[in-house]
């Protein structure tokens, strides 16, 4: 991720933050809204509902109320259309047998006025007025959403109806007066609930509550239009209230998509006086009205909320200049100290306290430093001094001593080996370990004289073709074979003979010195040393290997590191200067390679790895 200014940064975070709370009202305030506006239409949908349904029960008890001003007279034409019926008729008691009508049968019975809702046949109602069946009849409309039906047309009407006894004065049935309205395409009782429970306002052109009464699940009454502007009998209603209302018997009320138009709508079954469903009674409430409220709502909060998110923007972008700009100028000083500009100091005069702090503690820091480069450059003048004494002095020493022990052992071994004369064995013996001294020293000034080099930077590598075996580590182990014989050990090579690398002679054979003598001097009497090799594409790997006590992972670091030996029985039991292994790995990583030492179960392995150069 590419890195911002500190600014950035801060002008960022506060943006992040201020769009966070900012989102988080506005949906928390969506959802406040359109929840309260949302379940007030709902709640008066039901509420409408329970009204309509009122006014339903109340049509049909003002159809007894007619009924009973004709108790004691005959039932004539004009007397239906006073009392705005569509039909009346009386059943004398002899002919109840023959009569199907369940509302006079319940009336009879109950010898008490019943009042319902009930399905008639069009062959019934044709027996009281042909034309009004006629007029009646309506045809069933394919309707979207709703449940597959084979119905073309119905063959029933959906009645309104009021039956009444007229008893003897004994008590006993003599007939029964009943009558009734016509539910279907009775549009004007649908106009007359809408007009007391919606009154006649329109939204945009659209009725803002409808009214609709279906038979079985078929708009028989209804203000809805549909898309010709016409009222949609025969229309459907959908599946799922068919199911809830008809099927389950329960009130449903959610929004629905009515013919055109999307309401807040609820539905409640109706039933017959024997309690089977044979209908609906539907009150709708337009749902745009309450959307186009809940979204000028909306509009004004989110205003609100913007405003507030620009000033809080505005005020960020303040704060993050008045934190910035001293922390700028404190990064263009860092980046003047690491320039080497030590003691430049900054204004710590801000508006901020803490700043203030850190640039005072910047200051401080800045003269601190100065002052302790001053001390450093004079103390690294005097180390690179001392150094190059150190170094002259191990090159003059070494020097000096590899003359003179030069000649020392020439004539040690001279007179050991009897060319001065003959000695005897005492003397013999006493030379023998003046001549094992002057080899331990004639080996430290070697080591001395090549530390010298790399001390110098003067470690050269010239590479020239070498074969490992024949031109570097036979050497080192015909060299090495009395000291290996006197110790019993077993030598074992297992490496490849024709291994053939590019590199500097003198510097390899350094390298196998010194770890074959390590491997002979600190391996247990009597015990192995194998020599082995590992060549994977242009890289070789030699082990060298010897029975000895398993270096601890802890003590290995110190391996390689000058003038460090480890404590154990076997270095303790022989000399060493601690720079063989030191000089090895820097003749080892000059060659472009590296070494390390692997713990074996029994001893250790002193691993390195070098390209073929080919």
């Amino acid at each position: 991720m590419t890195p911002k200014s500190l600014k950035s940064r801060i002008l960022i975070s506060f943006g992040l933050v201020v769009v966070s709370v900012a989102t988080m009202i506005a949906f928390l305030g969506y959802f406040v809204i359109k929840r309260d506006i949302i379940d007030q239409a709902e709640a008066e949908v039901v509420k409408k509902l329970q009204t309509a349904r009122k006014f339903y029960d109340e049509e049909i008890r003002r159809i007894g109320e007619s009924l009973e001003w004709v108790l004691s007279t005959e039932i004539s034409s004009q007397f239906i259309s006073k009392a705005n019926l569509d039909y009346a008729e009386v059943v004398p008691v002899s002919q109840l047998t023959l009569c199907t009508n369940e509302i006079v049968l319940a009336a009879y019975r109950r010898k008490q006025g019943v009042g319902g809702t009930r399905l008639m046949a069009l062959s019934e109602l044709e027996t009281y007025d042909s034309a009004l069946a006629e007029a009646r009849h309506i045809k069933v409309k394919p309707t979207p959403m709703a449940r597959p039906t084979d119905k073309t047309e119905l063959k029933q009407v959906l009645v309104k109806e009021y039956a009444i006894p007229v008893l003897s004065d004994q008590g006993q049935v003599l007939k029964v007066l009943f009558g009734g309205r016509v539910i279907n395409l009775d549009f004007e009782f649908v106009d007359r609930i809408k007009s007391l429970v919606f009154g006649g306002d329109l939204y945009k052109g659209t009725p803002m509550g409808t009214v609709t009464l279906f038979q079985d699940d078929v708009r028989v009454a209804t203000n809805v239009l549909d898309e010709q502007g016409k009222r949609a009998v025969g229309t459907r209603v959908s599946d799922e209230v068919y199911t809830a209302v008809v099927e389950q018997g329960r009130t449903w009320h959610d929004r629905a998509f009515v013919v055109t138009d999307w309401y807040k709508t609820a539905y409640e079954p109706l039933e017959n006086i024997q309690g089977n469903i044979v209908g609906i009674l539907y009150v709708g409430i337009l749902e745009q009205p309450y959307n186009d409220m809940a979204g000028n709502i909306l509009i004004m909060f989110l205003t609100i909320v913007a405003g507030c998110a620009l000033l809080a923007a505005v005020l960020s972008m303040v704060l993050a200049m008045g934190i910035s700009r001293p922390l700028t100028e404190i990064v263009k000083a860092t980046a003047r100290l690491s320039e080497g500009q030590l003691g430049y100091e900054v204004d710590a005069r801000t508006q901020v306290e803490e700043l203030n702090t850190l640039a005072r503690a910047f200051n401080g820091m800045s003269a601190k430093l100065k002052e302790r480069e001053e001390s450093l450059q004079i103390a690294n003048d005097k180390l690179v001094e001392a150094n190059q004494s150190y170094v002259h002095l191990i090159s003059f020493v070494a020097h000096e001593l590899k003359g003179m022990l030069a000649s020392a052992v020439m004539n040690t071994y001279s007179v050991r080996d009897g060319f001065l004369g003959m000695v005897n064995f005492k003397q013999r013996k006493a030379i023998d370990s003046v001549a094992r001294n002057l080899d331990y020293l004639t080996n430290i000034v070697r080591k001395f004289l090549n530390l010298g080099r790399i001390e110098r930077g003067e470690l050269s590598v010239n590479k020239t073709e070498v074969r490992l075996w024949d031109d570097v580590f036979k050497v080192s182990f015909d060299s090495l074979a009395v000291m290996a014989e006197r110790r019993s050990l077993v030598i074992e090579c297992a490496m490849d003979k024709t291994l053939v690398v590019q590199g500097d002679l003198d510097l390899l054979q350094i390298v196998a010195n010194n770890l074959v003598s390590n491997a002979i001097k600190y391996c247990q009497p009597e015990g192995h040393v194998t020599l082995s090799s590992v060549c994977e594409g242009k890289t070789v790997r030699i082990d060298v290997y010897n029975d000895s006590t398993p270096i601890p992972d802890e003590q290995k670091a110190r391996l390689f590191q000058k003038f460090s030996r480890l404590a154990t029985e076997e270095t303790r039991r022989e000399k060493g200067t601690g720079l063989g292994l030191y000089i090895t790995r820097q003749i080892i990583e000059a060659h472009g390679g590296k070494i390390w030492v692997q713990a074996r179960d029994h001893g250790n392995s002193f691993l390195f790895e070098i390209e073929t150069g080919a």
